[in-house]
């Protein structure tokens, strides 16, 4: 009979120990397995599955926002160009869509048709080619002709700063008068005249330096000279057989060049540019050659020089004492609409 405290036979057998050589015998035979320590964590395997429905629902996400056509040639032209298989056994134009969405939201790609990528690449490459770096070169007159512009240029364009400081300078209050006094000028504009310009659209109209003289463009070809401010015709210009752009007259016209010099200059859709002179209604020379119509022309404050700007995407300088180019330059991508030199004729603007 056992103590009260002794523990049951069977319980005693339990806290035997075992030698080494025992415990050896007993892993060999393969009664005994002793882990190495690793373990996997049932946070890890539910980690690695919650990636995995988040990963699945976004590319069911991606899937549905892209669009694929319901033609079923468009669907295979597009597996075909993506080197896929374009049909599966037992495949339905339905699936098929099914599957080339879920294709295009695995690569991150969008549907593109045919025409949609031929446009694309057109586009691609106008812009490819518009980047490339190129200039027109210019004729040996050049040098000469930026020397003559620079001399006349540098000395105005000195006597405009040194007038802007001297307006910068003077007090506020003088300043504001001035500008008070334009405006009340301005708003007491009103009408003096009225006249009928041309049984077609007028196209353009210009002052005279001497603001003495109008001249009109217009639609039919014709251009025309009117008093200022009875508004009489003076004269009709003919020498324009489609619709006239624009006229410009010469800085000296109706001050100090004579009437029978070029005092204007006009253009007109057939890219022709022709000189006038206040006594004749006949063109009394005509300037270079453009090839598409011809928007507007300008002459350059010093006098010599007359600015074209053409449908080519180009302007052009000409020098009308030799009645040559000496300026041809590209550089926008559509036409080219008009033109205005600086006051003191150093820079020149075009758009």
């Amino acid at each position: 009979m056992s103590n009260g405290g002794d523990p049951p036979p069977a319980k005693r057998a339990a806290h035997v120990d075992l030698n080494d050589s025992e415990i050896a015998s007993g892993i060999m035979k393969g009664n005994i397995n002793i882990s190495s320590g690793e373990a996997m964590d049932a946070t890890d395997i539910a980690a690695d599955r919650r990636d995995m429905m988040v990963a699945e629902f976004e590319r069911r996400r991606k899937a549905r926002l892209v669009s694929v056509p319901t033609d079923d040639a468009e669907v295979k032209a597009r597996f075909r160009m993506m080197g896929e298989p374009i049909c599966l056994f037992g495949e339905g134009p339905v699936h098929r869509r099914d599957r080339l969405k879920e294709l295009l939201a695995e690569r991150g790609e969008t549907f593109t048709s045919a025409a949609e990528k031929q446009a694309e690449e057109e586009t691609k490459a106008k812009v490819e080619a518009q980047t490339d770096i190129w200039y027109h070169e210019g004729p040996a007159e050049l040098p000469a002709v930026r020397r003559f512009i620079a001399n006349y240029s540098l000395p105005r364009a000195n006597q405009r700063l040194k007038a802007a400081r001297i307006q910068q300078a003077k007090p506020d209050p003088e300043k504001y008068a001035k500008t008070q006094e334009l405006h009340k000028n301005l708003r007491s504009l009103v009408s003096m005249a009225s006249q009928i310009g041309d049984e077609r659209p007028l196209s353009y109209c210009c002052f005279s330096p001497d603001s003495k003289i109008l001249a009109t463009c217009s639609w039919s070809g014709l251009s025309k000279l009117w008093s200022v401010p009875s508004c009489e015709e003076i004269r009709v210009l003919r020498g324009h057989s489609t619709r006239v752009g624009a006229m410009a007259f010469h800085p000296q016209a109706t001050l100090s060049l004579s009437p029978s010099c070029a005092n204007m200059a006009s253009c007109d859709a057939d890219g022709v540019v022709q000189l006038w002179n206040l006594e004749s209604d006949t063109p009394i020379q005509s300037v270079g050659d453009h090839d598409q119509r011809v928007a507007r022309v300008a002459y350059h404050p010093s006098g010599r020089f007359l600015a074209s700007t053409c449908f080519d995407q180009s302007w052009r300088l000409w020098d009308l004492e030799k009645n040559a180019e000496v300026l041809y330059q590209e550089g926008h991508t559509a036409p080219v609409y008009s033109v205005s030199f600086q006051c003191d004729g150093s820079l020149v603007a075009t758009g």
